[in-house]
């Protein structure tokens, strides 16, 4: 998933650009989908899936500062965030592709991963989106925390 910075109400002036500059719309009413969800889903000219966060939260905002840009080939860069970012973000959005994903990450990095960072910005998160099998599918990967 990528990011850009657009502050709530703003959604429009980002998505737009974006949706007429040859990115595909991947649902029906894809500006209504990221003003409520504040994700746009588009898709490249090949068919490539594309998820854009709407960032906002001081969280997001944090992402993007953390993030860090990875050199794939001379000329094409990406800028990506850390995972325990990633992490984060998988699990706040709690969705069934999203925990395996989360499990991978941690079978990739093992001890390199922040636990208590990611503690730290998930807690608040999950509170906010009251779905208490967020903390109980991080406590699954790192039950000593």
């Amino acid at each position: 998933m990528s990011a850009l910075r657009c502050g709530f109400g703003q959604e429009d002036e980002f998505s737009g650009p974006l949706l007429t500059c040859g990115y595909l719309p991947r649902i029906p009413d894809t500006a209504d989908f990221a003003r409520r969800n504040r994700v746009l889903l588009l898709a490249a000219s090949n068919g490539v899936p594309i998820d854009i966060a709407l960032a906002a939260l001081p969280f997001e905002n944090l992402v993007v500062q953390r993030s860090s840009l990875f050199v794939f080939e001379r000329g094409g860069a990406l800028r990506s965030c850390s995972a325990e970012d990633l992490i984060v973000l998988q699990l706040f959005a709690f969705q069934p592709r999203d925990l395996l994903d989360v499990e991978t990450v941690d079978i990739r990095q093992g001890d390199r991963l922040d636990w208590n960072y990611i503690e730290t910005n998930l807690t608040p998160l999950a509170d906010v989106q009251g779905e208490p099998g967020i903390m109980k599918a991080r406590a699954r990967l790192r039950p000593s925390l």
